[in-house]
């Protein structure tokens, strides 16, 4: 007698399958990750997908198991992105998940090759992506140093919460960081609304929370703003205090990821950021 796996079983094995296949044809450059050393498999790893996507590492690889775990259609787009799929790839993906995909025809933003050519064209003005928690997916020479070493970092440090309320060097370069921070969290918490239940989200609150008292008796007022740029002082660690406009430039939705720049108010600031570029460069050239 032949025994017939249930249709649920055979859709969470090619899910994975397919899955792990858009993720072995993927290289690091692609999505604006480095290449590390001692990569000893082809494409992206496990965890980088999982950041990619703001999603947790243990449920990406529970869901590449097979696992009987709930997929959203919020986490399919965001694994559609992330992994670089075309329209084709996408609907596959949410057939797969027997989901429907609340926007078919959606573009799959993410960090494109052109996307990191603009990123360089914008130097000396610091600029990166970020998605909407704050994750750090690509910057720019400038932006690297502006408030601490982003490339001394692991990837899964790069988030602006983390750093804003637990790195010294990024705290010590924001002038005002008890307004800052307070103003971060409120965003933080508008943009959470949407997340509520990502594995992902919660994972960076609970960091945040046992990581620092002050995030959790900020946390504790409930406070929402918007996403609104804002004028910033920041004090450089290499060439002083920089008087900068924080602006955000949309790649999709506002609850998606977004262009971040600072641009300068003065002439000071312009030349500071221009010594702050040179450096870098030196400092490239020599490694």
């Amino acid at each position: 007698m032949t025994t017939v796996a249930p249709e649920s079983d055979v859709r969470r094995h090619e899910l994975a399958e397919f899955l792990r296949s858009r993720r072995e044809r993927i290289t690091p450059e692609q999505v604006g990750l480095p290449h590390g050393r001692r990569r000893r498999t082809p494409g992206l790893r496990r965890e980088e997908v999982a950041y990619l996507s703001a999603v947790g590492v243990t449920w990406y690889t529970w869901l590449e198991q097979a696992r009987e775990i709930q997929v959203s259609a919020q986490v399919l787009d965001a694994l559609a992105r992330a992994l670089l799929m075309d329209p084709s790839e996408r609907t596959h993906l949410f057939a797969l998940a027997g989901t429907t995909d609340p926007n078919p025809n959606a573009p799959c933003p993410t960090v494109t090759p052109s996307m990191r050519a603009m990123l360089d064209q914008l130097e000396p003005l610091p600029a990166c992506i970020q998605n909407s928690r704050y994750d750090i997916l690509a910057y720019n020479r400038t932006y690297a140093r502006l408030l601490c070493d982003l490339d001394a970092l692991p990837p899964e440090d790069r988030n602006c919460m983390w750093l804003a309320f637990t790195n010294d060097d990024w705290r010590a370069a924001v002038a005002d960081l008890p307004d800052v921070n307070r103003m971060m969290a409120a965003k933080f918490r508008a943009s959470m609304a949407e997340h509520l239940a990502e594995p992902a989200w919660k994972t960076l609150l609970n960091r945040l929370e046992t990581g620092s008292p002050e995030f959790r008796e900020i946390w504790a007022r409930h406070e929402v703003v918007d996403q609104s740029g804002r004028e910033k002082y920041l004090r450089n660690a290499h060439v002083g205090l920089l008087h900068l406009e924080h602006t955000n430039l949309w790649l999709g939705p506002t609850s998606g990821p977004r262009l971040v720049t600072y641009v300068p108010l003065d002439a000071a600031s312009r030349e500071g950021l221009e010594r702050l570029l040179e450096m870098a460069m030196v400092e490239g050239a020599s490694a």
